[in-house]
């Protein structure tokens, strides 16, 4: 690469639909300074690259250290890899990882495919297959955002946002929400499936939330996941509207967008809400820290019990009996948190009508 020249860059974050959204300031960054920009996710990951700006080509490749993708490690397994990167011809790669994750599998692989520059936190010494490394708990700390850790790797790599740039969630805005949704005036986004057992309100709550949101006369909209179809099926009754298995990552966007108020639990489409900065309800169980994975933006109610005695553990099955994390959460505590939504609203659209007055004057 010549001097001056903006480089090709390779962006890898290999797990889930959330993880990669929360790693859209970081692209974003990234692409500021590049001329090109590949992000090479896992497969549940890749529809929502395809959400991000940014994002020049979405690769997929399965890790097979990635849980959902685990797979043998085999030749063929490794010259796919390289022959991808050979397609692609990245000046560098930035490795984005959450906080429990090592970027040196994947960097072993960049280094062997002939990537000249790659850039990554780690804990463990990487000898010679990180040319960038923060360290976390010295100069990466150890609490901070999602978005914020990824972000900070791709800063440490040479890459930050322009000044015009809020470091927020975002994606693409390019579809539209089902006729059905469109032509409702208002209404609230129920989304009662969650990645594993362990994050999940329960169902019978997600009943009641229902039924207690159309008794004041405000329609529901229940979202989900082809795999989440009997669940929102369950959950909307004859009383919601039912878009479970329904809507693309896109048309969803698009639903909670327009909603007055998402109630989400700790799942990919809280981020997704996060992005297109919608007020949200979230139901979040503690097996991972709040500080780290709450919805990354500034309308959000956070309900759950953050210090129950399944805190940290990263459980994917509840530990605890009766699941008090989140079965303990009411669903007065959700109305009464969407209300409190509105009000915040409220107070901030009037502090704007109050500062234009004063401009204007």
């Amino acid at each position: 690469m010549s001097p001056g020249e903006r480089p090709r860059v390779l962006v890898v974050r290999l797990d889930s639909f959330g993880d990669v959204l929360v790693a859209g300031p970081a692209v974003r960054a990234v692409a500021a300074g590049a001329s090109h920009v590949t992000m090479l996710c896992g497969p549940q990951g890749a529809p929502a690259a395809d959400l991000l700006p940014g994002v020049d080509r979405v690769r997929v490749w399965a890790a097979p250290w990635v849980t959902e993708t685990a797979r043998p490690i085999d030749d063929a397994l490794l010259g796919e890899f390289r022959a991808l990167v050979t397609e692609e011809q990245p000046d560098e790669a930035v490795v984005l990882t959450s906080f429990h994750q090592s970027p040196l599998p994947v960097a072993l692989l960049l280094r062997l495919a002939g990537v000249p520059r790659v850039s990554g936190a780690s804990v463990d010494h990487p000898g010679s297959l990180l040319d960038v490394r923060l360290r976390p708990g010295e100069d990466l700390p150890e609490d901070l955002p999602e978005p914020e850790r990824a972000l900070r790797i791709a800063q440490a790599a040479g890459f930050t946002l322009p000044p015009d740039d809020d470091g927020r969630l975002a994606v693409r805005h390019d579809a539209v929400a089902p006729p059905e949704v469109v032509a409702l005036e208002r209404y609230v986004v129920v989304h009662p499936g969650a990645s594993v057992p362990a994050r999940s309100w329960p169902e019978g709550h997600h009943r009641a939330l229902v039924a207690a949101y159309a008794e004041r006369g405000l329609p529901v909209v229940v979202t989900g996941s082809p795999g989440e179809r009997a669940l929102t099926a369950a959950v909307a009754g004859d009383t919601a509207i039912d878009l479970g298995g329904r809507t693309t990552p896109a048309e969803l966007a698009a639903v909670l967008a327009g909603a007055e108020v998402v109630v989400v639990g700790n799942t990919g489409p809280a981020h997704l809400a996060a992005a297109v900065r919608a007020r949200i309800v979230s139901l979040f169980s503690p097996v991972v820290p709040a500080v780290k994975w709450a919805p990354y933006a500034p309308d959000v109610e956070l309900l759950g019990d953050q210090s129950a005695a399944c805190r940290l553990s990263r459980a994917r099955e509840c530990p605890v009996p009766g699941h008090p994390c989140l079965s303990g959460v009411r669903v007065e505590d959700v109305l009464a948190a969407h209300e409190r939504l509105l009000l915040r609203a409220q107070r901030t659209d009037e502090e704007k009508l109050r500062g234009a007055g004063a401009v204007g004057a």
